[in-house]
């Protein structure tokens, strides 16, 4: 894997690559935040976008959703896909909210991760992009990305975290994995774009996989 050094070096170009990297799903406080990223499991961002606005107008906080109903949530989440599992964590995730935690989210990763439909991806979102907590979302693009270029050496996610978080200074967590993301969806594709690569000398996929 690489050194600290040349993880921070090489984060640094792929920031000049992608400049303005950032969540993509459109919110305007941690719990809007909260919902989205739930939303987002199995769907795009652009599409949980179409959804949110309207479900935000009826429910705008945790103490609204947790009065709504599935028979009325559903049709509204319906096309972000799996509607009937996220209505119960969206329902589940409101309750435990107003129960527990006066109806705010909390800024903390186990009370988080404690929430229904809550895991460490999830949490780590919105702690970084609304709550102002370092935290170091790892999605299937993250992944990929780390892996290749040798920023990590596993397939688990929560390891890619560990080894990612223990290269990187916490203030530059949030933007690394956006930037790391974004990539991923531009670049370092599944059959990726090598050429348009800023990093392509120092990835160890690209050393390997070109004469």
């Amino acid at each position: 894997m690489k050194s600290p050094a040349e993880a921070r070096r090489i984060l640094q170009q792929l920031e000049a690559q992608h400049p303005g990297a950032d969540t993509a799903l459109h919110h305007r406080n941690a719990f809007e935040l909260l919902v989205a990223t739930i939303l987002s499991a199995q769907s795009t961002d652009a599409r949980v976008n179409l959804v949110t606005p309207e479900l935000f107008r009826r429910y705008p906080d945790a103490r609204r959703l947790a009065k709504a109903t599935r028979e009325v949530l559903e049709p509204l989440i319906h096309a972000t896909g799996f509607f009937r599992q996220k209505s119960r964590s969206l329902l589940g995730m409101a309750q435990a909210l107003v129960d527990d935690h006066g109806g705010e989210v909390p800024a903390d990763m186990k009370a988080l991760t404690a929430l229904p439909g809550v895991g460490r991806k999830t949490a780590n979102v919105v702690l970084g992009h609304a709550l102002g907590v370092p935290g170091l979302p790892v999605d299937r693009h993250v992944l990929r990305v780390s892996n290749r270029i040798g920023l990590a050496e596993s397939d688990d996610a929560e390891e890619v975290e560990r080894q990612l978080g223990a290269v990187l200074p916490k203030d530059r967590w949030t933007l690394s994995s956006d930037v790391l993301i974004l990539h991923g969806r531009e670049i370092c594709r599944p059959k990726p774009l090598c050429e348009k690569c800023a990093v392509r000398t120092e990835c160890d996929y690209y050393q390997s996989h070109t004469p």
